[in-house]
């Protein structure tokens, strides 16, 4: 089992910056892979950034890269997604998920994340 909690989301103008924290007890095998997802208003839920905890490779969705860094802190269990140059369009309820398989091809896919966070609203206005 895991569990995951989250903390830093909330409102900011276009181009600034948030800090998004997912803090992660039990299981260190189920999540060899962290990700970020966000959904939007009637849109589908998409990954945004991923690491392999172990290895500590990084994957990005093409919309955040050079935009977003995610990173691990080992001695806290905590993952963090800093987003920066924020745009409207990233307005979203963000979710920190874990998983036990971190494969490159699926690393942005849900379907390989098994826990999942309570989620925390970003909001960006222009």
């Amino acid at each position: 089992q895991v569990q995951l909690v989250e903390s830093g989301g909330g409102s900011v103008q276009a181009g600034g910056s948030l800090r998004l924290s997912c803090a992660a007890s039990g299981s260190t095998y189920s999540r060899a892979c962290m990700a970020w997802f966000r959904q939007a208003p009637g849109k589908e839920r998409e990954g945004v950034a991923a690491i392999n905890t172990r290895g500590g490779n990084t994957y990005y969705a093409d919309s955040v890269k050079g935009r977003f860094t995610i990173s691990q802190d080992n001695a806290k269990n905590t993952v963090y997604l800093q987003m920066n140059s924020l745009k409207p369009e990233d307005a979203a309820m963000y979710y920190c998920a874990a998983g036990s398989a971190c494969s490159s091809r699926l690393v942005l896919s849900d379907r390989i994340y098994n826990y999942w966070a309570q989620g925390t609203q970003v909001t960006v206005s222009s």
